[in-house]
């Protein structure tokens, strides 16, 4: 208690200083917070996003390495030349007993597509369109199409045999509206004619103007696949067993299983680079606060000089003495943390009450803030750390002096 009240007079006698020091690491950690429950903030957001427009598992009718052929298992050295594939419908086959199979260890919910490339004709005009045959019900159970939905209802594909939901920016290219009848060609040639029955619109050019959903069993008949489809969309209870449910189906089924961390797996380095440089550049900040406080102490310890040495010569140890000054610059860096905590908190909330005017199709409104007791301890602990080492560097001179050269005037 005598070494921090001999600390704190210290501090009391420069309060200008103090105060101008105490206000430089407030304002680094006010700062470093709000910047990093920004960007946590957005990167949480885009991810939510992200997770919400892909299945979290996703099993394709592929295959992860090229099949071995039995030449290669018997020979070492082999050329192969005019190797065809067999002529064979690609896709998965028996969709009914894959998927049972799943059910019996998958927690979460599973839908069965068909997709292919088809071109929508009405009116004397055509577009290219990507149609995706879905058992309604299970669909809506794994993507967020029902969100998207502008006008007529997704589930009325169960109640029409040729329903077709189709962009609003390809209905609106074509001129169709709600109700109209169009005409979609498969790539074999055959042609089927679908009634729209729901126009959606989900913000990305690409699947508002070449996407289309249609029942399962009328994509099969338009593909000339029967009992055939090409892909399995899971979504997880918990996303964090991605990896391992697309691992075990892969294993089990054969087919190539992609998990939604691998399908953004470049996003996901992406966003640890990011991580890293907030964090660095949040660091820079709280070390450049630091100075202030190297700089009062270092003041501090000049003009006590005498004071060391009579409290030298009263019988204080060199410890003694460096600790008052270590003090001397973590009291400065905890009411700097405190004050820069509640500068952080305010700038937070205050940035995640803007508003922002967007078009309909927008649907973000304030900046994306993720409030996170970890961005205001990391924050706080660097500047206590650069209290602590802008403190111990003066504080190690001050206790080296020699207090019989101090009394006689010696610099």
């Amino acid at each position: 208690m005598l070494l921090f009240k001999i600390a704190s007079t210290h501090i009391r006698s420069r309060l200008r200083q103090t105060v101008v020091s105490t206000l430089g690491v407030a304002l680094g950690v006010g700062f470093s917070v709000a910047m990093a429950s920004l960007m946590e903030g957005s990167q949480r957001d885009f991810t939510a996003t992200l997770i919400d427009a892909i299945p979290h598992v996703e099993i394709r009718d592929e295959q992860r390495a090229p099949a071995v052929q039995p030449a290669t298992a018997e020979y070492d050295a082999v050329a192969y030349y005019g190797l065809r594939p067999k002529e064979d419908l690609r896709g998965i086959r028996n969709p009914t007993e894959a998927l049972a199979s799943l059910r019996d260890w998958v927690n979460g919910s599973m839908a069965q597509r068909l997709s292919g490339q088809a071109v929508l004709r009405y009116a004397g005009q055509d577009i290219g369109m990507t149609l995706v045959g879905v058992v309604p019900k299970r669909e809506l159970a794994v993507s967020k199409i029902r969100d998207d939905m502008r006008s007529g209802d997704f589930e009325d594909l169960a109640t029409n045999a040729n329903g077709l939901v189709i962009g609003d920016k390809a209905a609106e290219k074509l001129g169709a509206e709600l109700g109209d009848t169009v005409t979609l060609t498969s790539a074999n040639g055959v042609a089927k004619r679908f009634k729209i029955v729901g126009l959606f619109h989900s913000g990305i050019t690409s699947s508002d103007e070449g996407l289309a959903y249609a029942p399962l069993k009328a994509v099969q008949i338009l593909f000339e696949k029967p009992d055939i489809i090409n892909s399995i969309s899971i979504r997880l209870d918990d996303i964090g067993e991605a990896n391992a449910v697309a691992a075990r189906a892969e294993r089990q089924l054969g087919y190539k299983a992609i998990s939604w961390e691998e399908a953004n797996e470049g996003l996901m380095e992406a966003f640890f680079v990011r991580n890293i440089i907030m964090y660095t550049v949040v660091g820079a900040i709280l070390v450049v606060a630091g100075f202030g406080i190297f700089n009062i102490v270092s003041t501090i310890v000049h003009e006590k000089s005498r004071d060391i040495a009579i409290l030298k010569s009263l019988g204080f140890p060199e410890g003694d003495i460096q600790q008052i000054f270590v003090l001397e610059g973590l009291v400065i860096g905890v009411l700097g943390a405190i004050a820069g905590s509640a500068l952080g908190f305010s700038l937070s909330s205050y940035l995640a009450s803007i508003k922002f005017e967007f078009t309909q199709d927008v649907e973000i409104t304030h900046l994306p803030i993720h409030f996170s007791i970890l961005h205001y301890a990391i924050a706080c602990l660097l500047a206590l750390f650069s209290a602590g080492i802008a403190g111990y560097i003066p504080a190690r001179k001050a206790a080296r002096l020699n207090p019989v050269d101090i009394i006689r005037g010696a610099t």
